[in-house]
């Protein structure tokens, strides 16, 4: 199983040195006899790479969370990919807060980042390392690379599906840097080893580069749901193309909801079913949840250890009366809650109803960031299994849940949006049928709080993706499609650092390109009006 192969850290080889950086701020380790010719000698070699390259989602260096970290510049224990991308993606928006007072985090919720905020730094870089493997992957594994190397046949034909995942995880990274960056460098497998200049690319040659990569590896991916648990598949690129359609005005300034309805349509169509209990998506045996999850960060407690992914949600979620041991954790870090928009979306917040409302109830209204009983504490998180026994960690430190990136829930979601925005193709029926579903497995079973098709409108989608896909990394990315993310006509407790909320700047729609690299990189430009 690729879930056991790409969490054994004794089996990913240190990557750095050997892979060209684009940024002086990626680690580099001493390891000076390590070739490009060595790591791939043979077809093991190749393993082991593809292992760091799906490994480097879950893990942030070769020797768990203290030591010989894979970016440099930042406190390996918060530099996990999951954790720095969930803090951009949900502390902006009305779905989370935090009571702590780590640098630049409570940036995140006053909406006043600038270029020198430490975690969007860690996450830019942590997305550029990552493309950095991916490239190196797929410089290695051409087939004149592998006739070089005798390697032939039945390993052949598994380096190029390799090769083919590898293409998708760099297209998932660069989707990362245009929608939060908008304006990255850009570089490939065939750019020069060693160091030099990136130049910068915009949102829309990135969205057709994207694109095009996702359409050229179809053939090359495996048929969903027919890789191991864990890999990229052809149902995860068609999820991505989705994901991007949906939000191609945003990105290109041009509707593309008709092929965003199509390829959602393609995953639905590809055998996934709804796992029945909504409250078994996010535990700690939620690998057994293969129906619906497409794709997945791969989690485990004793062999991803790490202070980021879904360990961070679990305990950072925690704290005050509440019970760890319900959680299966050893202690409560006191930090993450949300605000009081996020469980009024749910008529019965109490989850007696709509299973999918997991909350601790504190005090509703936040007076006070910093204190933990301000605002309700969100407990769809928990490192326990469906029999309620704690995961694999025995000491209760680090969690096993795996976190679904696309989950077929979100194609169901993205296929009625893009139909009611005028995506041809599709049926109104089915866009209804699709909503329903998920209201349907959230009340247990019952269709008495289905909705009829005039209330399935585009505001009553917003709510429903905040009901069904909140804390999973979607709240700001869909509030910047509604244009509700910056503007005043959509207030939060909070927003922009102020208790009722505020409308702030439209240029934070996107986050500045680091400081650093800025000065690194003499082709680099600064987004506007950072």
């Amino acid at each position: 199983m690729i879930r056991k192969t790409m969490k054994l850290a004794g089996l990913v080889l240190s990557t750095a040195v050997i892979f060209s950086a684009c940024t002086k701020d990626l680690d580099r380790f001493p390891l000076n006899d390590l070739t490009p010719e060595k790591v791939y000698a043979d077809a093991a070699g190749y393993n082991r790479a593809a292992a760091k390259m799906y490994g480097a989602f879950a893990l942030t260096g070769n020797a768990g969370p203290a030591g010989a970290g894979d970016i440099a510049g930042i406190d390996e224990g918060t530099s996990d990919f999951l954790r720095l991308f969930w803090k951009a993606q949900e502390l902006t928006t009305d779905e989370a807060v935090v009571a702590w007072n780590d640098p630049g985090i409570q940036d995140f919720h006053n909406m006043n980042w600038s270029s020198s905020n430490p975690m969007l730094q860690g996450l830019y870089y942590r997305s550029v390392y990552q493309i950095t493997l991916a490239n190196e992957f797929i410089r290695e594994s051409t087939d004149g690379k592998l006739a070089e190397r005798g390697i032939a046949g039945a390993a052949a034909d598994n380096i190029r599906r390799f090769r083919a995942e590898a293409r998708f995880l760099r297209a998932f990274q660069y989707w990362v840097l245009m929608d939060l960056y908008a304006n990255p460098p850009f570089l490939t497998e065939n750019d020069p080893i060693g160091v030099f200049f990136p130049v910068q690319t915009n949102r829309a040659d990135l969205f057709n580069f994207i694109e095009k990569e996702l359409r050229e590896i179809e053939p090359a991916l495996a048929a969903p749901r027919a890789n191991e648990y864990g890999r990229a598949d052809q149902a995860a690129a068609w999820s991505l193309l989705a994901r991007m359609y949906l939000n191609a005005q945003v990105y290109i300034g041009a509707p593309r909801f008709t092929e965003a309805l199509a390829n959602a349509k393609k995953v639905i169509d590809a055998g996934y079913k709804l796992e029945p209990n909504y409250r078994h998506l996010h535990l700690a045996d939620n690998h057994l949840n293969k129906d619906e999850f497409i794709f997945t960060i791969n989690y485990d407690g004793i062999r991803t250890q790490n202070f980021g992914g879904t360990t961070f949600l679990v305990h950072a979620a925690v704290g005050d009366n509440m019970n760890p041991a319900e959680f299966g954790i050893n202690g409560g870090w006191f930090g993450l809650r949300t605000t009081r928009r996020l469980p009024q979306l749910f008529a019965d917040p109490s989850g007696n109803t709509d299973r999918r409302a997991q909350f601790f109830q504190n005090n509703l209204e936040i007076n006070d960031i910093s204190r933990f009983v301000d605002g309700w504490a969100v407990t769809k998180f928990r490192n326990v299994n469906r029999a309620g026994q704690q995961g694999s960690d025995p000491q209760g430190t680090f969690a096993d849940n795996d976190f679904p990136v696309f989950r077929l829930a979100e194609m169901y979601l993205i296929y009625a949006e893009a139909h009611l925005r005028g995506g041809t193709g599709g049926s109104a029926d089915l866009a209804l049928q699709y909503v329903n579903a998920l209201r349907t497995r959230a009340n247990n079973g019952s269709t008495g709080a289905n909705i009829n098709s005039t209330q399935l409108t585009l505001d009553f989608l917003l709510d429903e993706r905040g009901r069904e896909l909140y804390w999973e990394g979607f709240r700001r990315t869909d509030l910047v499609r509604y244009n509700r993310f910056t503007e005043a006509s959509y207030l939060w407790p909070w927003k922009g650092g102020v208790r009722d909320g505020r409308g702030v700047e439209s240029f934070r729609r996107i986050f500045p390109i680091p400081l650093t690299d800025i000065i690194a990189n003499p082709n680099l430009k600064q987004n506007p009006n950072y």
